[in-house]
């Protein structure tokens, strides 16, 4: 009988999904390319709603770190992962109409992705931002049907100490993630900031950098987002059959 041996997972590994191209309409009249990756064989167990990198910076929902999330996370984690270009933004995958307002309109976007997701009745939504979408998830993610954050090298340059102190009622979960030799926030300071945060767990990630460039960045990632979201599962295989 013939033997299919697995495949070992890298950085351009596209693992098997629904994956279909979707437009989420603000309520101030932009129109943002989407997409939405669900898993194959089952209903998903858990929603990642992705707020980018800062788009005048070259960040978008084609980021690697999110491009990975999609391709992998339906087939290995039964996670639905919706990602999309905020307003003004284009990238491989799609432009969204409007102009980008520096955090400020993008409110109108994280709306529009929550309001998409509940839409679908997609199962517990979390919101990861990374960078400037960080800011974004804080500024705007503390909304009903949110079960918490996981943040990505935070630069905690638009969402400032009273924005850190509003989530304090909160009973969310914070999961933070910075990186050792993070070019705008580094683990000493972000403990600082984010004291004012009871619920905040942060963690430094050693010998990463702000982008998480190299496939051992990924993986951590990818695991600290399971852990969170999937509490008791094991480690994201290393293969795929």
């Amino acid at each position: 009988m013939e033997q299919n041996n697995p495949i070992k997972i890298g950085a351009s590994t596209v693992l098997p999904a629904h994956r279909t191209p979707v437009t989420l309409h603000t309520a101030d009249g932009c129109e943002l390319a989407g997409e939405l990756a669900v898993p194959l064989d089952r209903p998903p167990v858990a929603t990642l709603v992705l707020l980018h990198p800062l788009p005048t910076a070259g960040g978008s929902m084609d980021s690697h770190l999110y491009r990975k999330m999609s391709n992998r996370l339906p087939a290995l984690a039964g996670l639905a992962i919706l990602r999309f270009n905020t307003r003004g933004t284009s990238s491989e995958s799609g432009t969204s109409t409007g102009t980008f307002d520096a955090g400020g309109n993008e409110k109108f976007d994280v709306a529009a992705a929550l309001e998409f997701a509940r839409s679908r009745f997609l199962p517990r939504i979390w919101i990861v931002g990374w960078s400037f979408g960080t800011d974004l998830a804080l500024l705007y993610g503390n909304q009903p049907g949110v079960e918490g954050l996981i943040l990505l090298s935070p630069p905690l340059l638009r969402a400032d100490d009273e924005t850190l102190k509003s989530w304090r009622p909160s009973v969310k979960t914070i999961k933070v993630l910075v990186p050792q030799f993070d070019d705008y926030l580094r683990p000493a300071a972000a403990r600082h900031r984010f004291n004012l945060v009871p619920q905040v767990e942060l963690v430094a990630v050693p010998k990463a950098g702000h982008l998480w460039t190299g496939e051992k960045f990924v993986d951590r990632v990818l695991n600290e987002i399971l852990a969170t979201v999937l509490p008791g599962q094991p480690p994201l295989p290393t293969t795929y059959p």
